[in-house]
């Protein structure tokens, strides 16, 4: 009942052969950079005033949120009397 049933005739073998395909390309490595000392502290003296620009902005978004929260304590505490 469970097992499975097979037809009567084998399916024929495929009529067309697998052609060989061609060779992986060779991949090639990228090119040499030439970056001298004066391009490496640039781009180090870029990160790190980036990072401090962001730190900056993320300080000023909790400071302001802090002084929010405080204001409308004091604002409903000044309402309720």
């Amino acid at each position: 009942m469970f097992q499975p049933k097979y037809p009567d005739s084998p399916t024929p073998p495929p009529a067309h052969t697998h052609a060989p395909t061609d060779p992986a390309p060779v991949r090639r490595g990228l090119p040499a950079l030439s970056a001298d000392q004066k391009t490496v502290v640039a781009v180090l003296v870029g990160g790190v005033v980036l990072t401090a620009l962001l730190a900056a902005v993320a300080v000023t978004a909790v400071s302001v949120a802090i002084a929010a929260v405080v204001l409308r304590s004091l604002l409903r505490e000044h309402n309720r009397r």
